[in-house]
């Protein structure tokens, strides 16, 4: 292969090359945006989850028989919510002996109402410092976390709607408490998202000193172990309610899966329109780059060697074509990261009772977290490569077979 004779063509039929370097870069540029958007969308789904460090959340709904002439317990007061009773401790150790769960944390989570209205209590456990509420430790915006008895962090939007400050005293079930820190709860963390976080025990002192938790996070140690994980917490633990990522994607419904075959079949197309405007361009080009072949073999070129310089220039093309359009699927993701989708919480991990004033808050809007990864922009330029290959291959077999005594003739 003549390497200087292929740029001098390349540069000679500018036009030519043009046209196919922006086929091949619109085809990789839908590609990566599309399949960037998809993965985008399934990370904005799982964002709860990873927020926290947990894979699964494991809680016990309040039993309650509709026949039940038993009266409905009082909302005033520090209650416990309808999805989160107390979970016995003999749960609790089964959860831990459960193959494939790495570590666990737990919570209780408490409301309370009163005449001032209502809020969401989050008693957090410091044993494991990144599973769990308890990593809202790291969206302190100023202050420090509870150290003690009697201290809280409160969130900044309640702060503010309550005119509440650092060092401020505020009562929680007639117990004073002394405001220690104020923190932003994280984009998509809406099953961490309470009023006031105070240490586990403060907690259980609220709820009359009954010890307990009512929440559990669990991390495994792969997740190739959640099918199997959540199965064995349902055999093991009748009652109980097993939520994780996927949950959010079942209440998303047909949303999701149809995400996912609409970004696989756009990528078909997009490759396919790529494919087509290559093959129309070299067979645009074939008439004109007859003489030039004739004359070519006439000289003494060989078949084969003229089926490598065509392969060469379409190779430098589908190089260039796949950087660019990396460099554009790049730029169209980046404008994509400013659209935002909705993400319900399911009504088990939704922290507000559905007559809450707020309760809209079971339903967070999130930016779309899109990002173009190595391994994406690897597959790309690799489809790139091999897409202008084989339609080099072909039309240059095609090509490499035209008679020179047959061209001269038409001349």
């Amino acid at each position: 292969m003549n390497y200087r004779y292929v740029l001098k063509e390349l540069r000679h039929h500018h036009n030519r090359t043009l046209v196919n370097i922006l086929g091949i870069g619109i085809g990789i540029a839908l590609f990566v945006s599309i399949n960037a958007v998809s993965t985008a969308y399934q990370k904005a789904v799982s964002l709860p989850f990873k927020n926290l460090g947990a894979d699964i959340v494991v809680q016990r709904p309040e039993k309650r028989a509709v026949e039940s002439t038993q009266p409905p317990t009082s909302m005033r007061g520090i209650r416990l919510p309808f999805s989160n009773q107390l979970l016995p401790s003999q749960d609790l150790e089964k959860l831990k002996t459960i193959e494939g769960v790495d570590s666990m944390a737990s919570s209780l989570l408490l409301w309370e109402f009163d005449k001032g209205g209502f809020r969401t209590i989050m008693g957090v456990d410091l044993s494991q410092p990144s599973l769990g509420p308890v990593k809202v430790k790291e969206w302190l915006k100023e202050g420090r976390f509870p150290q003690k008895e009697g201290e809280v962090v409160i969130e900044k939007h309640y702060a503010k709607f309550h005119h509440a400050k650092l060092n401020d005293t505020i009562e929680i079930g007639s117990h004073p408490h002394t405001v220690v820190g104020l923190l932003e709860i994280r984009e998509g963390s809406q099953i961490a998202s309470a009023n006031i976080y105070l240490p586990l025990s403060d907690a259980q002192t609220l709820l009359s000193g009954e010890p307990g938790v009512n929440v559990v996070y669990l991390r495994l140690k792969s997740p190739s172990f959640l099918s199997s994980v959540k199965t064995q917490i349902s055999k093991e633990l009748a009652g109980v309610s097993v939520t994780s990522s996927d949950s959010f994607l079942e209440l998303m419904g047909g949303v999701s899966k149809i995400s996912d075959q609409f970004s696989f079949v756009a990528s078909i197309i997009a490759l396919g329109g790529a494919l087509f405007l290559i093959v129309k361009a070299m067979l645009s080009s074939l008439v004109e780059r007859s003489r030039e072949i004739g004359i070519l073999k006439a000289v003494g070129w060989t078949e084969r060697d003229v089926q490598k310089q065509l392969m060469g220039e379409i190779f430098v093309q589908s190089v260039l074509g796949g950087v660019f359009g990396i460099l554009m699927g790049y730029f169209f993701s980046y404008l994509l990261g400013f659209l935002s989708v909705p993400v319900s919480t399911p009504w088990e991990v939704n922290l507000l009772p559905a007559f809450a004033k707020d309760a809209e808050a079971a339903s967070r809007v999130v930016r779309l977290p899109v990002s173009v990864s190595a391994g994406l922009m690897a597959i790309s330029i690799t489809l790139s490569l091999a897409a202008g290959g084989l339609v080099s291959y072909v039309m240059g077999r095609r090509t490499a077979r035209m008679k020179p005594a047959e061209i001269l003739r038409n001349m």
